[in-house]
């Protein structure tokens, strides 16, 4: 049995995904994770703080799922263009849902830092991740935009073909 914050994590990881963050109500939230609703406050002070919950859990999950998607692949080349067919999957898996840290910023005003810093920090870890992989801060960064605009082109479109097409791009870019 998950414990209240579990189910909390777990509930809302469901809600913002299908309904968005701003769609998704502190009560809804409490009745479906079945909580007490001074068990939510107990521990989240605010909607807010459970975003950035939301959020650190989703990263924690993304990365590991990554991680592991990639890890038969040997050479780095393989790694990179299996991190593109890991966006496919998450697609298949997801139904071209996108990027969650993307979807929540568009909901959030300009001045909440608080989630900003936690969608921010999702974004320089993935690009570290293909700075530790390239070594080559431009084409790392060349990657990582590519990626970045796969994502976002997949779900407007609901097609995998701009993934296709960076992976044919990074066989040309990286020998």
């Amino acid at each position: 049995m998950l414990s209240p914050r579990e189910r909390i994590i777990e509930t809302t990881l469901i809600l913002f995904a299908n309904q968005g963050y701003n769609s998704t109500g502190v009560n809804q939230i409490i009745s479906e994770a079945n909580v007490a609703k001074a068990s939510f406050y107990q521990h989240f002070k605010s909607k807010e703080d459970l975003c950035v919950a939301f959020l650190d859990a989703r990263h924690t999950y993304w990365f590991n799922e990554l991680n592991n998607f990639i890890s038969a692949k040997e050479d780095i080349k393989s790694k990179i263009i299996s991190s593109f067919d890991f966006l496919i999957f998450m697609n298949s898996k997801e139904n071209f849902r996108g990027c969650s840290f993307l979807n929540i910023l568009s909901e959030i005003p300009n001045d909440n830092i608080k989630i900003l810093k936690a969608i921010q920090q999702h974004k320089k870890d993935l690009r570290s991740f293909f700075l530790s992989l390239i070594k080559d801060e431009d084409i790392s960064d060349h990657i990582y935009m590519l990626f970045e605009s796969s994502i976002i082109e997949s779900q407007m479109f609901k097609s995998n073909q701009l993934i296709e097409k960076s992976k044919t791009i990074i066989n040309n870019l990286i020998y």
